[in-house]
């Protein structure tokens, strides 16, 4: 599956958004990958995620199991888990920090795949990887559906994604001014308060 094939996946779902919208990171960007259009519909995330597991395969044959940080990577880790053919976890947030709860455990030295959603900045996945480390766990890849950094989010691990975006972004204090003339949306859920 090439980036345009994903895209078009994106695309298909009336996924890929234009406007001004505020990422997870709390970067603005004038393009937004909802990627929950996405996930609602059980044979595209099939097809995407299929297509995920098979980089991942042929990166890291010796994987053991697949860790996502929750919320939004749930799904996907999941489905690439059960393409292949491997338990699939997720670690969520507990004082502000990720960590696997649930009962979900690690076997010391487990090689495990970190698989996320969408990466810009790449936080979310070096967090979710620190958890894992701290778990005991050997995080051997990560993986993401889409790379919006074009390759220059740095993980602390190699990187494998099924599509790659150079999408720029900015901070709020120094928008361009056609983005920062357009209305702002916030559609992601990092900033939602209980």
């Amino acid at each position: 599956m090439t980036s345009e094939d994903v895209l078009a996946e994106f695309k298909a779902a009336d996924a890929l958004k234009v406007g001004h919208f505020v990422l997870s990171s709390g970067l603005h960007s004038g393009a937004f990958l909802q990627k929950n259009r996405v996930f609602m519909d059980a044979a595209r995330t099939e097809r995407l995620c299929k297509a995920l597991a098979e980089k991942i395969r042929a990166f890291a044959p010796d994987i053991e199991v697949v860790i996502s940080p929750a919320v939004g990577a749930i799904i996907p880790g999941y489905e690439t888990g059960r393409q292949l053919g491997l338990p699939s976890m997720f670690v969520e947030r507990e004082g502000g920090a990720f960590k696997l709860r649930r009962g979900f455990y690690l076997e010391p030295g487990a090689k495990v795949a970190m698989v996320e959603d969408i990466v810009t900045t790449g936080l979310s996945s070096r967090e979710c990887i620190a958890a894992i480390k701290a778990a005991g766990g050997e995080v051997v890849c990560a993986a993401c559906l889409v790379d919006r950094s074009g390759g220059k989010a740095d993980v602390g691990v190699p990187l494998i994604a099924l599509a790659s975006l150079d999408v720029p972004s900015y901070p709020a204090d120094a928008l361009p001014p056609e983005l920062a003339a357009l209305p702002v949306e916030d559609p992601g859920s990092r900033r939602l308060k209980a």
